[in-house]
Formats: structure tokens, sequence, C-alpha cells
């Protein structure tokens, strides 16, 4: 398994999520070999709950950092899961094409680019 997806199942350990009992953990790579990671907070008004992803870039972007290379996130489910719509969007924002590594508690992992997860993209370009 990738050392970023290992990273990300720990940060998975931190997710709280009573309501849906559905941890996920994230873990960002920046361009400078540093890694940000973050898990799921869960709200009771569901609308306010973030993901493991946007904490991991709110987390990098909050310490200065701008330049990204690849994040793993890492769900307990049989399909490996893959970013959110939200996420998709903040990950393109902030990170570009990047690298996303999915992993799973039981090995499983799945590798792509964003460009494949989000083809048409809506961004500063689109203003």
């Amino acid at each position: 398994m990738h050392p970023l997806g290992k990273l990300a199942l720990a940060a998975r350990e931190h997710a709280y999520a009573p309501f849906s009992k559905f941890r996920v953990g994230a873990a960002l790579e920046d361009d400078a070999g540093g890694v940000h990671t973050g898990c799921n907070v869960e709200n009771a008004s569901y609308g306010l709950t973030i993901c493991a992803e946007r904490v991991a870039v709110v987390k990098a972007i909050s310490e200065g950092v701008r330049q990204f290379r690849r994040i793993a996130v890492a769900a307990d489910a049989d399909r490996l899961t893959p970013p959110c719509g939200a996420c998709r969007q903040i990950l393109w924002e902030f990170c570009g094409d990047i690298e996303v590594i999915l992993v799973n508690p039981r090995g499983d992992t799945e590798t792509m680019r964003m460009k494949d997860l989000f083809p048409r993209p809506f961004d500063a370009h689109s203003l």
C-alpha cells in the first residue's frame, strides 16, 4: 500500500461520524513532501458536515501551502470510495490534476488523476 494511503487510514481513526458511522480519512501531500491529514466531521445538521478531503485541503491552505502532488482517501467500504462532488470541486480548484489514491482497510487500492474523476471542472477559466 502507498505510504500516503496508510496515513489516510490512520487519519480515518479520528473521524467524528456518530450519525452515519461512515469514517473517512485523507492525506494530502504537498510539493515539498509535507502531508496534511483530515477526517470527516459530522454535524446533526448534515449540511454542516465536512468531508476528510476538504479538511486536509483547508488545513494545508491555512498553513500557507499552495502546491500539491497527490491525495489518498480511505474509507471502510467494500467498494473504494472516491471524493464526493463538493470535494472534487475543492480538490480541482486548490490542487489541480493531482493523483488520487483510494484505499480501504482490506488493502484494496486504486490510483487515478483528478482529470479522470472530474473531466469538465468549473474553475477560474469558466468565469
